[in-house]
């Protein structure tokens, strides 16, 4: 089994497989090992199309910006001295300093993850919205493409119309 997930792994890193077939290929390796896959549900609330960006509170926003640009060879599209959005793949990660937070007026209170943000098939906020409600959620809206809302542990995640992904 570890033989055959290192070549999965193998497989992908030299671009032989794309993410998908990575992740379908490892889930059917560990089902057929008798590990237990989690069920998919039928018809899911929502469709998420892809991760839009991830957003990060950090203590020294130079000295990680220059972490993911010079080890890991991220592409800094926007940086305003304080913030800075780093493009790998078609992914966004978002950096900014502690002290400016996306969620709300008030100061991040420690590094780590603020939110999550994914693009959302067959966009219509109010439907979305009132689902959320009648499902227990919590959605706080924001302008006409954004809805807020948070995960099981506490997670911000941000549920948007945008489809569009970044430039290579």
């Amino acid at each position: 089994m570890i033989e055959m997930i290192a070549k999965l792994v193998e497989e992908f890193e030299s671009g032989k497989i794309n993410r998908r077939e990575l992740i379908r290929n490892l889930a059917i390796a560990t089902g057929a090992a008798g590990t237990a896959i989690p069920a998919v549900a039928a018809d899911p609330v929502l469709q998420a199309t892809g991760v839009l960006h991830i957003s990060y509170q950090v203590k020294d926003y130079k000295k990680t910006r220059d972490f993911y640009t010079n080890l890991l060879g991220m592409k800094v599209v926007k940086d305003t001295g304080q913030r800075c959005d780093l493009h790998v793949g078609n992914e966004v990660i978002i950096i900014r300093n502690t002290t400016l937070s996306s969620a709300s007026s008030k100061p991040a209170e420690k590094a780590g993850v603020d939110h999550l943000c994914y693009s959302i098939a067959n966009w219509n906020r109010d439907r979305i919205f009132n689902t959320l409600k009648q499902r227990g959620y919590k959605p706080e809206p924001e302008g006409d493409r954004d809805l807020q809302v948070k995960d099981p542990d506490g997670y911000h995640i941000q549920l948007s119309a945008r489809q569009e992904m970044p430039q290579k």
